[in-house]
């Protein structure tokens, strides 16, 4: 076997400690806004247009390298309360694109990938919620990978969401369990999270309200670098970092 400190590539890992990796990561994509500010770039959008190739390239590596789920917090509620609604169709406009674009890959329907929006998805535009739904509803069969996408999406909202539907059920009081939760979750069909990885984090160690209930026992990755910096190498890097920890989920 090759030393893990050697190992320097996708298929390498895949390989050599493929049975020692994440089956969920989660990845917090922060930064945009921050890194068109230091690259003196006026038009604000063009961050996020950015940070949409960067999460392109890290969705596919992450199909090459066999992480069975995989969500991204691509725009939570906290987001869109704080944001000019310029900036907000705008990544409306970018998020539609990138799930089209993904759905539309080859890639998609060749390694079955299952494609889930989760979130009060609800409250997004109708055009959005009827292109969406369709994506959803043509890879509902596939289960080799899930690609999670969390849109208007906050954990205690979906914890509130979840305790309506129990009571909405009629489950009594008595029967409530961490298992009916979760079943009641948006995540219903998708294991805890493993890993999570979030850039942006100049000024401290945050989750944001990410995947709240799943990610009890997570592994957390918090990293400076802005998310258009983020990159293969750095994805490598970072598993290779999940390997290394001796993970006793509270134990």
């Amino acid at each position: 076997m090759i030393p893990l400190e050697n190992i320097n590539s996708i298929d390498q890992l895949k390989e050599e400690y493929g049975d020692k990796l994440p089956v969920h990561l989660g990845v917090i994509l922060d930064g945009n806004r921050r890194w068109i500010k230091r690259k003196g770039i006026k038009n604000s959008l063009k961050g996020h247009m950015a940070g949409y190739i960067t999460l392109k390239k890290i969705i596919y590596a992450s199909y090459d390298i066999g992480i069975k789920y995989l969500s991204i917090y691509a725009l939570s509620t906290d987001n869109v309360a704080k944001r000019s609604k310029k900036e907000i169709n705008y990544l409306y406009e970018l998020l539609l694109r990138g799930i089209e674009d993904v759905f539309e890959e080859t890639l998609t329907f060749e390694k079955e990938v299952r494609i889930q929006v989760f979130g009060r998805t609800e409250d997004l535009p109708q055009e959005f919620q009827e292109k969406v739904k369709k994506i959803i509803e043509s890879t509902k069969n596939h289960n080799k990978y899930f690609l999670n996408i969390c849109i208007l999406y906050d954990g205690q909202e979906e914890i509130v969401d979840a305790v309506k539907k129990i009571i909405h059920k009629g489950i009594p009081p008595d029967r409530i369990s961490k298992e009916i939760i979760k079943q009641n979750l948006y995540t219903h069909n998708v294991p805890e999270a493993d890993y999570i990885i979030r850039t942006g984090m100049e000024d401290g160690a945050r989750i944001s309200g990410f995947l709240l209930w799943d990610s009890s026992y997570a592994e957390f990755r918090f990293r400076d670098e802005l998310w258009p910096d983020y990159n293969e190498e750095m994805l490598i890097e970072d598993l290779k970092e999940y390997i290394r920890r001796n993970r006793r989920k509270g134990a």
